[in-house]
């Protein structure tokens, strides 16, 4: 797929992530926006996936694992095929398929039900390493945020896929550099990223996250490397495409009026910001 049709699908992505938020009333819209393009070129390029088979044996897994970004992976699913685009309009209603953080057993194209931050590295390990011992190809990816990289938990991960020699795992870090009370390096300090998981016995490679051709060469290289596991720190940007979104802190977790949609839509649409 050409790089244009990869930013026209982007751009239908974020406004349906501020459409779907919106109508919630509530929802992580920053979080959402900051990832839209890498899980676009996942879905759209690079995953081996089928939308008419959900549970396909040798797909390619995909661990949400700042789960509070439902809205960027349902409006990437919507958009492949996995079900209707209606839906999202339902998003964080009761009986919903489309609940405020993914849950794999009432959305179709799920691999796992994420939330509690610091958990999903652990689960993509378990993946990869099912695919070793069963000696299926399939890669797995996982979608970290970098105030989530504060937890331990993904510390023990990172050692364990290093270990184990996980080389069909793909780690993407959303480092748009804002967490819920602020910038990580006030509210604790993650830097350097790069020497942290290098130490760890990781590949690591840095990408501008909303840049195709580079997020294509990044998950080519990690693909290409054997024995280590790959890390692809993604610089991003809180809130991309809405101006009044972009690198605020305050969009975190608020749900964007009705004016506001309309205005954020409309920029998205003239590509503005």
């Amino acid at each position: 797929m050409k790089i244009p049709e990869l930013k026209n699908i982007a751009k239908n992505v974020r406004i349906n992530i501020i459409e779907a938020v919106s109508a919630a009333k509530s929802g992580h819209p920053g979080g959402s926006l900051s990832c839209t393009d890498i899980l676009t070129i996942l879905y759209f390029e690079k995953m081996n996936i089928d939308p008419n088979n959900p549970k396909y044996e040798d797909r390619d897994r995909l661990v949400l694992s700042k789960g509070h970004a439902a809205p960027a992976l349902y409006a990437v699913l919507s958009e492949r095929g996995y079900f209707p685009k209606e839906e999202l309009k339902k998003l964080r209603k009761i009986n919903s398929m489309l609940q405020g953080h993914p849950d794999m057993k009432s959305t179709p194209g799920l691999d796992m039900t994420t939330g509690s931050l610091g958990q999903g590295l652990s689960a993509a390990n378990g993946m990869a390493l099912a695919a070793k011992l069963d000696k299926k190809d399939y890669r797995v990816y996982v979608i970290l945020g970098d105030g989530e990289i504060e937890e331990g938990q993904i510390w023990e991960a990172a050692m364990t896929a290093a270990h184990y020699k996980l080389d069909n795992l793909t780690a993407i870090l959303d480092n748009n550099g804002l967490q819920i009370d602020g910038k990580n390096e006030e509210v604790m300090n993650i830097q350097p990223i790069d020497e942290k998981f290098r130490a760890f016995g990781w590949n690591v490679i840095e990408a501008d996250g909303h840049n195709f051709e580079e997020l294509d060469k990044a998950l080519e290289e990690a693909k290409a490397t054997k024995g280590k596991p790959t890390i692809i720190i993604a610089k991003t940007i809180k809130g991309k495409g809405v101006s009044f979104m972009e690198n605020q802190v305050g969009w975190h977790g608020v749900a964007p009026k009705k004016e506001e949609a309309e205005k954020a839509i409309e920029e998205i649409e003239r590509g503005e910001a």
